[in-house]
């Protein structure tokens, strides 16, 4: 029987609580996926593991559609699976205590707890989750503002699906996994005010506020210093109507 811990990283060595590294303390190695030929975000992995006297076992990810395939729902699901037959063969056969370290929060906007659940379809498996500092919180903390007015909702959501939100009605959204390209989105809602951030707590951490008319130019330049700095870029804003 193969355990896993499942553990929110947040955005580094930084973020990691003491519940997190108690079970790294009780782990045998560290398990992470790479995603390419300069995966910095592995090697943040691989220097926590490092901190903790652990190895770290790679696994090459899965090939998946990253354009905007007609089938969204089932590229994803595909690229679940492969992703489930690869941890399945190195968990059965090393067996003990792993960790992944998952970026964030594994609650949000992540798929390590539904990879792992297909995955004990295929070899004995049990898991337990610690839970992390999520982008959203550490870009409130950043700005110094709630993420939502009194009595008030916020939306969390993707990029991908800002359009169509924004279009149904909603006027306060915290907005994750975003791209160079989605700010072009913004475009439209010159009035809004935006919160935005990237590599928050990282390498590379730029922040902006303002109404996007006035800041959309200022976060386009912003979005590519952070990736010039640390070699990948993840970004995350509020986003709020005007009254």
């Amino acid at each position: 029987m193969t355990h896993v811990h499942v553990v929110g990283l947040g955005m580094g060595r930084q973020h990691l609580t003491a519940e997190g590294a108690a079970a790294l303390a009780g782990s045998d190695y560290v398990v992470a996926v790479r995603k390419g030929e300069h995966d910095e975000l592995l090697e943040v992995r691989r220097r926590v593991a490092a901190d903790h006297g652990l190895d770290l076992v790679e696994v090459v990810d899965a090939e998946r559609d990253r354009a905007d395939p007609a089938d969204y729902p089932g590229a994803v699901a595909a690229w679940h699976a492969a992703r489930a037959d690869a941890w399945a063969r190195v968990l059965g056969a090393r067996g003990g205590t792993a960790t992944y370290l998952v970026w964030g929060d594994p609650s949000l906007y992540d798929s390590t707890l539904r990879v792992l659940e297909q995955v004990a379809a295929r070899t004995e498996l049990t898991w337990d989750v610690v839970p992390g500092v999520s982008a959203p919180q550490v870009l409130a903390a950043r700005h110094r503002v709630v993420l939502h007015e009194v009595g008030q909702p916020v939306h969390l959501t993707t990029a991908r699906r800002l359009a169509d939100d924004v279009a149904a009605g909603q006027r306060n959204l915290v907005v994750m996994l975003g791209s160079a390209a989605s700010l072009d989105g913004l475009d439209g809602l010159p009035d809004w005010r935006i919160w935005w951030g990237a590599n928050l707590g990282a390498t590379g951490e730029r922040v902006v506020v303002g109404r996007v008319g006035e800041v959309l130019d200022e976060v386009r330049a912003a979005h590519e210093a952070a990736r010039d700095e640390a070699g990948w870029v993840m970004d995350c804003y509020l986003l709020r109507a005007p009254r």
